[in-house]
């Protein structure tokens, strides 16, 4: 038959096989907020599926009550009843479109799926920011300007809570199929001989910006320290002073910031899951600011130095540096290995 000869084989397994995705998904937690804090060590997560709210949704609603948001209920949420049947109807335009094998609606579905994504995720800022901005203003606790907005992806620091939004594995499925309409895309364009040689660099450097999008948003190095703004992530103490600061960057991403050696090495042992692949930084006593490589750093430990929390310990980017500020503070010469056992 005619329509059986105009998409190659491998464009209809792969619609196909997007198509099966899409009514997977329907059952899989599309996004996730991660919540820790002192007092849930083990942390609380909430799930967000296509048709209902998952996870430690009481514990979460318990909480949000103390600061005066709305109750989470699945509801509530008109984006529950359709989202299932959007889904569903994805499905079915891939299994049609690799049926018919027709350029038109090859382009055509996934522009479709496109726009529903940013509509989707512009649909999600809303419900977090009507919700982290409506608050009650008899709460027990009131914080004047606070505002309580999870972040739309990557992690934000809410009071004594560390929120932490990603996709879940529905999220990055529906990502996946996006990419795959894309390949199918480009897989037809050349079959077809309508682009040359140019359609191969655009294909890559599009195709490695949807990964982007959808994968990359963690950050690996550390933030800058804003005295009066930034406060300890341990001790909760405002930056009064940077030179003794320190930074502790998870594998995920996530920045702790501490004013004093003490409050490092004090959160690491309270939490032992950020010892293993996790990058620290002192910030160099004599360096303008500058953030070191603990490995890379050399330490000096003095009574002198009248740090926040009493750790008395700089750290320095070089020894020039070290002895020159030892002429002023006198004390013990110490490496990261030493530093890190005490």
């Amino acid at each position: 038959m005619k329509h059986s000869l105009s998409f190659k084989n491998s464009s209809r397994i792969l619609l196909v096989l997007g198509a099966l995705v899409l009514l997977a998904i329907i059952k899989l937690p599309m996004w996730r907020i991660d919540l820790q804090a002192p007092q849930y060590p083990e942390g609380l997560t909430l799930f967000i599926y296509p048709n209902h709210l998952g996870g430690d949704v009481d514990i979460v609603n318990g909480l949000n009550h103390y600061i005066g948001m709305k109750p989470l209920h699945t509801e509530d949420f008109f984006e529950f009843k359709i989202l299932p049947f959007i889904t569903i109807g994805f499905s079915v335009l891939l299994l049609l479109t690799a049926f018919v094998g027709k350029r038109w609606m090859l382009i055509s579905v996934f522009i479709l799926f496109i726009i529903f994504g940013i509509i989707a995720m512009i649909d999600f800022w809303r419900w977090e920011y009507n919700y982290g901005h409506t608050l009650n203003p008899d709460a027990p606790i009131i914080v004047p300007g606070m505002a309580y907005q999870p972040p739309l992806i990557g992690f934000k620091q809410l009071l004594n809570f560390g929120a932490y939004s990603i996709p879940a594995l529905g999220g990055f499925l529906f990502v996946g199929v996006g990419i795959l309409l894309f390949a199918v895309n480009v897989i037809e364009l050349r079959y077809k001989k309508r682009v040359k040689a140019i359609i191969n660099k655009q294909a890559v450097a599009a195709a490695c910006a949807l990964l982007l999008i959808g994968f990359s948003s963690c950050n690996s190095s550390p933030e800058q320290i804003v005295l009066g703004k930034d406060n300890c992530s341990y001790c909760k103490m405002p930056f009064g002073d940077a030179r003794f600061g320190a930074e502790l960057i998870t594998s995920k991403g996530k920045v702790y910031k501490f004013d004093d050696a003490h409050c490092l090495f004090s959160f690491i042992n309270e939490n032992n899951s950020t010892k293993s692949n996790s990058k620290i930084y002192f910030i160099d006593f004599s360096g303008g600011h500058t953030f070191v490589p603990a490995e890379n750093a050399v330490y000096l430990k003095s009574e002198t130095f009248h740090t926040p929390m009493n750790g008395n310990i700089a750290a320095f980017q070089s020894q020039e540096s070290l002895q020159v500020a030892m002429q002023k503070f006198p004390g013990t010469v110490l490496q990261w290995n030493e530093l890190n056992t005490k």
